[in-house]
């Protein structure tokens, strides 16, 4: 696992993280000044795209931001699994981890989803539909990944 963490500073993943936050902040922003202050008085705008614009705008700059934050991820796997030699050690402590894991919920994470990207394996319980929202990749698909490298 300390490859996998190596990888994250190699790539410079805080930096790519920061970057799109603040990419996905500005997204935010700029719809909501373009909702209060776009356009002149007279304009026959309407209303209701406004608003959708103003709620669908930052939920499509989370989710691109949270994608990445998954593809990066698999290239700190990938990353760590070339640092060690071993894609196959690897695999199996994401395994263990992972049974660690769903054995003993993480109350802190449940709590405040904010810190989810902090962790190794997603922590958060929710399936289906949060795939969207999550920070991490299925820890089976990543698992999956690491032992087509051993081949």
């Amino acid at each position: 696992m300390l490859g996998h963490e190596l990888a994250h500073v190699k790539h410079r993943d805080i930096l790519t993280s920061t970057i799109t936050a603040s990419i996905a902040g500005a997204i935010s922003t700029l719809a909501q000044f373009g909702m209060f202050f776009g356009g002149r008085d007279d304009d026959n705008r309407s209303p209701v795209l406004a608003v959708l614009v103003l709620i669908l705008a930052p939920i499509a700059a989370v989710l691109i931001q949270l994608a990445i934050s998954r593809g990066r991820e698999f290239e700190a796997d990938r990353g760590g699994a070339e640092i060690s030699g071993d894609p196959k050690a690897l695999a199996d402590a994401l395994a263990k981890i992972e049974r660690y894991a769903r054995g003993t919920p993480l109350e802190t994470a449940e709590t405040h989803p904010a810190t989810a990207q902090m962790m190794i394996v997603n922590p958060l319980s929710g399936g289906g539909i949060s795939g969207l929202f999550s920070t991490h990749p299925r820890t089976e698909e990543r698992i999956e990944r690491l032992l087509a490298m051993v081949g």
